[in-house]
């Protein structure tokens, strides 16, 4: 009688394509953990106006307000912050350059500052009048770089900081220069000037 050789068996636990075709998954390799890298920083907020306060020792970061009811009062608070830079009229320019530097130390972009000036031209308008009124009024438009001008400047357009300057005039001169100036202030109004007379003008 012949022998035959037996055949072999299978089994489910053999590893195979048979146990591949069944419904068991084979497990996937795990995945490789995220490798850590920079995380992007938070997005910068807004430039925001800054929110100073009296304090004693510190007089250029002084506030005034106009009293209650007044039409100063009404426009300022329709339209900016009121900051006092104490000064003179022969250091009001100074002072406002100095505000116009804080500025932009403190994140303002230069076509944000307007700086005007009650008394005597600001020396970087005198500059730039020199080539011409046309050249002159275009920097305005073409918004790059803090511009200056006279209060009484009827072109003078509106930006998010007006640095009004009192570095002379009679006071009505300034009386009408602190309503214009505000007019054209969108968040902030600094304001370099006698503080007793600019709170009387108020």
């Amino acid at each position: 009688m012949p022998l035959f050789p037996e055949e072999p068996q299978i089994h489910e636990s053999v590893p195979g394509p048979r146990a591949a075709a069944g419904g068991t998954r084979t497990p996937q390799a795990p995945r490789p953990a995220p490798v850590p890298g920079p995380r992007p920083g938070p997005r910068p907020a807004p430039p925001r106006a800054p929110r100073n306060h009296p304090s004693p020792g510190h007089p250029g970061a002084a506030r005034t307000t106009a009293p209650a009811g007044s039409s100063a009062t009404r426009a300022a608070e329709a339209t900016a912050q009121i900051q006092l830079v104490p000064a003179t009229d022969a250091t009001a320019i100074e002072a406002a350059d100095n505000a116009v530097d804080t500025l932009l130390d403190s994140g303002r972009a230069p076509s944000d500052i307007l700086v005007l000036t009650t008394g005597e031209t600001h020396p970087w308008a005198q500059h730039e009048l020199s080539f011409g009124e046309e050249s002159y009024w275009r920097q305005q438009d073409e918004a790059d770089d803090v511009f200056y001008a006279r209060a009484t400047a009827e072109r003078a357009v509106k930006r998010p900081v007006v640095v009004l300057a009192v570095n002379g005039g009679t006071d009505e001169e300034s009386a009408r220069a602190l309503p214009a100036a505000m007019a054209r202030a969108e968040s902030l109004l600094v304001v370099c000037g006698d503080p007793e007379r600019l709170r009387s003008l108020l």
